[in-house]
């Protein structure tokens, strides 16, 4: 049986970050993330999501868990990654100029892409690889 063809599901991105609270502001401001739920003792967030459109991510502090032990950051491997979040946006110009003018490391400069859309790769304040663009998988390309 096919799961996936039966199921309702929406994949959300989960991150954690060393300094939450400070990766919260900085994704609200940088990437233009929203509040819509923060569970916080003190400095550290124990469960965060924020939307954009209607797309979330989750995140957390790093702190020992059974969850915390599977994971590692950026900053222990190099700043590589295994993964990254992939955002649909209206206007790619404007979001790259907003993330550059807050500090956003850009990895792939701003250009049109050979599958469509026009996007740009870059890492957030603790390293995590992200890619902004305007190419929408769900819409039909063969009009597009």
């Amino acid at each position: 049986m096919d799961l996936a063809a039966h199921t309702t599901a929406t994949v959300i991105p989960c991150l954690r970050y060393r300094d939450a609270p400070a990766a919260i502001d900085w994704l609200c401001n940088a990437f233009g993330f929203q509040r819509q739920a923060v569970y916080q003792e003190g400095d550290i967030v124990q469960h965060a999501q924020l939307v954009f459109g209607n797309g979330m991510l989750m995140l957390s502090s790093v702190q020992p868990s059974a969850w915390g032990t599977n994971m590692i950051q950026p900053d222990e491997v190099g700043g590589m990654e295994t993964q990254s979040a992939c955002v649909i946006i209206s206007d790619a110009d404007a979001h790259y100029a907003r993330a550059k003018a807050a500090g956003a490391e850009i990895l792939i400069d701003i250009a049109d892409q050979e599958y469509g859309g026009r996007g740009y790769g870059c890492r957030d304040i603790e390293g995590h690889i992200w890619w902004f663009g305007t190419y929408d998988p769900w819409k039909d390309t063969a009009t597009a």
